[in-house]
Parts: structure tokens; C-alpha cells; sequence
């Protein structure tokens, strides 16, 4: 029997009214993005420390890296079902919790294992938060503001990255690895905290009966650009489209959902084939074993999360005025120039201070090509492709699919970077060769969404696939 709760809109029950700046709305929001870069990138200032103390071979730091993908691979299968379950906001509660319980105890971990272990349980927080962040954001801003709130996401993650740099080259003359670890622990509670003051987003709160409080967080979150009563009757005219059938996995290959799967995938395994983890996770080991000092390989991991931070950012005033296709062309451009770039001074070049100094210079004009398209866009338009019905799923699937992309480069790198693989040289040229083809892709396969409101995305693609509202 349906429940009239969820069927009459007056007759639900909401919780009290709460007013948020929007301001407030998106810090706390965006938030999950620290605990993402943090950990992402406090691990290149654990490896130099951790290798000596536990003689770790090439194989044991990749596996000490790929573990938090693994973790998050799990996290983001489950992402859907809680996203649907609990709500954005109570998933990515969650999601802190599991982070904070996992950092301390790789924190105090004595052994390999246990620290393996202890990441994997990491992994599965940021698997449940990355997936269901940029959800998050993206049912709650405006369609005109809506790359820009989702591009924030991304700066928060490469502002984690910084403050993990940062933390690391502060600790390093001490070897306080344990405490770089900790770290995470601080933007873990602050989003906790933060997420019991905010509210759940309109689309799922209307399609679960509860359009009085929808019509408040849209009010708090959109002020007086949104037409409340228009805005409400699109979001259930979408939530009419979907409620025929539950939505299941093997639905995202069928249909006019299908070609939107195939984008979210590429985008998510483009962002990590690029090469941007390797370059995250292990640029300090790859400095220190082409003759830099620890403290020097330490500082240029520094300016690596400067020049993230800053492109990032500037991003945010770009990406619904330039659009998301112009900037991952542009970013596959720059990053195909530089690492080929790279790869000929390892090669070529022999004095180890040259080498290091132009190898920082061409690594930090990677990154300006990464964050201008593949860092800020790929987020973006994940959760805008998807239709209501799908966009949990979509995002959870593509978060696995992306996360296992991740493991593999993380686990990959440190073995065929070795001089007796590829080496660093030969790696910088195979990155090359993939973004290449992630070039051509992207020419082909990725539409363009900046200015239209999801609900626009939707009807517009049921529309072009022949499938029909029901009246």
C-alpha cells in the first residue's frame, strides 16, 4: 500500500526549518574533499621514512598505497545503497567516522600488515565520501553555480594534498611518520561535526515525501534565482520518470543511461591513467632516487600542492563560462607536452641538481594541465550525467571503477618505474602515450552540460533516445 506520506506532500511531516548560509552549506559540503587529498597525498611523505625503517621493497610500497583504493572500492560499492538508505549527508557522516577510526589506527601501527590494514579501513570511508560528495553538491546548487560548487569539491581535494605536503615537510626532519598519519584526523571531525547542522539535499528529501523541508534547503541554498514551486514540480516530474522500476547495475547499460555510463567511465579511468597519483604518491621517492636529499624531495612536494591548490581554484571561475569538454582538451594538451618533456631530461640529462630542478619545473606544468581539465571537470560532470533514478548507482559504480584505476596505478608505479623496468623515463612517455588517446575520447565521446539544470540533462536525453514522458 503506498504510504500517503510520500504520495501528499501536505500531509508530511518535516523536520524544523534550518537556516544556513549557503556559504556554510558548500565549506561543510565539500569538506569530504580534504579527507580525500589528505590521504591521497600523505603517503609520498610516509614512503621515504617507512622504507628505510621496514626495508620495504618496490612491490610493499605499492601495496601500501593501493590499499586505501581498495578500501575505497568497497566503500563506493556500497555507496548507493546508503546514499538511497541513509541520504548524502548521513553517508558522508559516516564516511568520517570510518576515516577517523582508520587513521588512528594506522597512526599506531607497528607492523607492514597492520598498516596495510589499517588503510584499507581508511579506503573504505573516502570510498563512501568521494562517491557521494560531489552528489551532495550537485543536487544543491543552481544549474548556473553548479560547476563551480562541484569544481570546490576538487579544491578541497587538492587542498588536502597541500596540507599533507605541508605536514610532511614540517615532520620530516624529525621522521614523525606516525603523526603525518594522525593528521587526517582534524578536517574527519570537522566534517562530522559540521554535517549534524546541514541539511539533506532537495531531490532526495522529495523522494521521500518530505517537500516541505526541500522547499527550505532549495530556499537556503538557492536564495531568490529559483522559482520554488517550478523547481519542486520539475524534481517530481523527474521522480514520476523513475518510479516505474527500481533502478539495479544492469540498468546502466541499457537505454539512453548507457551512453552517459560509458562517459562517466572514461572520465573516471582518464583522471588516474593520466598519470596524477603517481605523480602524487610517489614524487618524492622519484626525486630522492635521482639524487635529491629527503628534505629537498619533501619541499617539492610542496610547491606541487601550491600550484594544484592555485589551478584548481582558479578553475572554479572558469567552468561554467569556458565549459567541461575546452578544458580537458586543453588540460590533455599541456599534460602530453610536459611528460614527454620529462621523460627526454631523465633521459638526457645527468647532472643530478639540473635534473631535479627541470623535472620539478615540468611536473608542476603537468599539474597545470591536470587541474585545469581532468582535477576539477571529471567530478563535475560525473554527477551531472546521470538521471535522478541512476545518479547514486552511476556514482557509485563510476567511484569503484575510478578508486580500482587508482589502485592499479598506485600499485603499478613504483615497478615499472624501476631502472630495471621503464624507469622514470619510460613511465613519464607511457603516461604520454595514454593521454594521447584520452585526447582523441574525449574529442569523441563527452558532451558538454555547463548552463542546464540536471533535471534538463534528463529530459533532454530521454528525449534524443526516443523515450517518452508519460502524461
Amino acid at each position: 500500500m503506498t504510504d500517503p506520506a510520500k504520495t501528499d506532500p501536505a500531509r508530511t511531516q518535516t523536520a524544523p526549518a534550518r537556516h544556513i548560509s549557503r556559504t556554510t552549506l558548500y565549506f561543510f559540503g565539500a569538506l569530504g574533499g580534504i579527507l580525500f587529498g589528505y590521504d591521497l597525498g600523505v603517503i609520498s611523505g610516509v614512503l621515504p621514512f617507512i622504507g628505510k625503517l621496514w626495508a620495504l621493497t618496490s612491490w610493499d610500497k605499492g601495496v601500501i598505497t593501493a590499499s586505501l583504493s581498495v578500501g575505497a572500492i568497497v566503500g563506493a560499492l556500497f555507496s548507493s545503497r546508503t546514499n538511497e538508505a541513509l541520504g548524502r549527508r548521513r553517508t558522508i557522516m559516516v564516511a568520517a567516522a570510518i576515516v577517523i577510526v582508520g587513521t588512528l589506527a594506522a597512526s599506531f601501527s607497528p607492523t607492514f600488515l597492520l598498516l596495510v590494514l589499517s588503510r584499507l579501513v581508511i579506503g573504505l570511508g573516502i570510498g563512501l565520501s568521494s562517491s557521494t560528495v560531489p552528489t551532495y553538491l550537485s543536487e544543491l546548487a543552481p544549474a548556473r553555480l553548479r560547476g563551480a560548487m562541484g569544481a570546490l569539491n576538487q579544491i578541497f581535494i587538492v587542498l588536502g594534498i597541500l596540507i599533507a605536503f605541508l605536514v610532511s615537510y614540517w615532520l620530516g626532519p624529525i621522521s614523525a611518520w606516525r603523526w603525518m598519519f594522525a593528521g587526517a584526523v582534524v578536517p574527519a571531525v570537522i566534517l562530522l561535526v559540521g554535517l549534524v547542522f546541514l541539511p539533506e539535499t532537495p531531490r532526495w528529501l522529495v523522494k521521500n515525501g518530505q517537500e516541505d523541508e526541500a522547499r527550505r534547503v532549495l530556499a537556503s541554498a538557492h536564495g531568490n534565482t529559483v522559482n520554488l514551486d517550478e523547481e519542486i514540480a520539475t524534481i517530481h516530474e523527474v521522480i514520476r520518470l523513475d518510479t516505474e522500476e527500481k533502478p539495479r547495475i544492469r540498468d546502466l547499460f541499457s537505454g539512453f543511461v548507457r551512453p552517459m555510463l560509458v562517459v562517466a567511465l572514461l572520465l573516471a579511468i582518464g583522471q588516474q591513467f593520466s598519470g596524477v597519483n603517481a605523480i602524487n604518491a610517489y614524487f618524492p621517492t622519484m626525486l630522492i632516487g635521482l639524487g635529491f636529499a629527503t628534505q629537498a624531495a619533501l619541499l617539492s612536494g610542496v610547491l606541487l600542492g601550491v600550484t594544484k591548490f592555485l589551478f584548481t581554484a582558479w578553475v572554479v571561475f572558469v567552468v561554467d563560462r569556458w565549459g567541461r569538454k575546452p578544458l580537458l582538451l586543453i588540460g590533455n594538451v599541456i599534460m602530453v607536452i610536459t611528460l614527454v618533456a620529462a621523460g627526454l631530461v631523465v633521459l638526457n640529462v645527468h647532472d643530478t641538481g639540473t635534473r631535479g630542478i627541470l623535472m620539478l619545473v615540468m611536473m608542476v606544468l603537468y599539474l597545470v594541465g591536470y587541474e585545469l581539465g581532468w582535477g576539477a571537470v571529471v567530478w563535475v560532470m560525473m554527477s551531472e550525467v546521470f538521471p535522478l533514478k541512476y545518479r547514486a548507482t552511476g556514482m557509485g559504480v563510476s567511484s569503484v571503477v575510478l578508486w580500482a584505476a587508482t589502485g592499479i596505478v598506485s600499485a603499478v608505479f613504483p615497478i615499472i618505474s624501476d631502472p630495471k623496468s621503464l624507469g622514470i623515463g619510460g613511465s613519464m612517455f607511457l603516461f604520454a602515450g595514454v593521454n594521447v588517446v584520452l585526447f582523441a575520447l574525449t574529442k569523441w565521446l563527452v558532451p558538454e552540460t555547463k548552463g542546464r539544470t540536471l533535471e534538463q540533462i534528463e529530459l533532454d536525453l530521454r528525449a534524443r533516445q526516443g523515450v517518452a514522458a508519460k502524461s
